[in-house]
């Protein structure tokens, strides 16, 4: 009768033990964080033919949804594509490293923002905004 009872009792412990594990969860790793890359906000500007002092906020410029914003390595290979959101806000996460970001042509836009050299460090993400150009005179 002894082992009717030891039984019972095993599993009851065996069952809080693997309930205390999963409670601790998987340890993070800095590799799980998304905590290195280039991000940036492209905008379109400018939004009105005459710029008044001071500035009209309707005339702010605007941002880019869909905009395609390739990230280069030091020797010009494509290592990362980002597009932009509702917000114009981009992110691409990278190494710790040397890059240009190279924006293309968005339809409708005149100019094309410029390419840029971004240096990502360590636990860092690095801001790169991009102005593209309306065409608006």
């Amino acid at each position: 009768m002894t082992t009717r009872r030891a039984i019972p009792t095993l599993v009851a412990w065996l069952a809080l033990a693997l309930t205390m594990a999963a409670c601790n969860g998987p340890t993070a790793t800095a590799t799980d964080a998304v905590d290195t890359g280039i991000s940036g906000t492209a905008t379109a500007g400018p939004v009105c033919p005459v710029e008044k002092n001071p500035p009209d906020p309707s005339c702010a410029p605007r941002p880019i949804v869909g905009a395609t914003i390739v990230i280069r390595d030091g020797a010009g290979a494509q290592v990362a594509v980002a597009i932009s959101r509702a917000d114009g806000t981009y992110f691409a996460a990278l190494p710790p490293g040397a890059y240009v970001v190279d924006p293309q042509p968005v339809q409708g836009l005149m100019g094309t923002a410029a390419k840029q050299p971004a240096t990502v460090t360590s636990g860092s993400i690095t801001d790169v905004p991009l102005d593209y150009d309306t065409g608006i005179r």
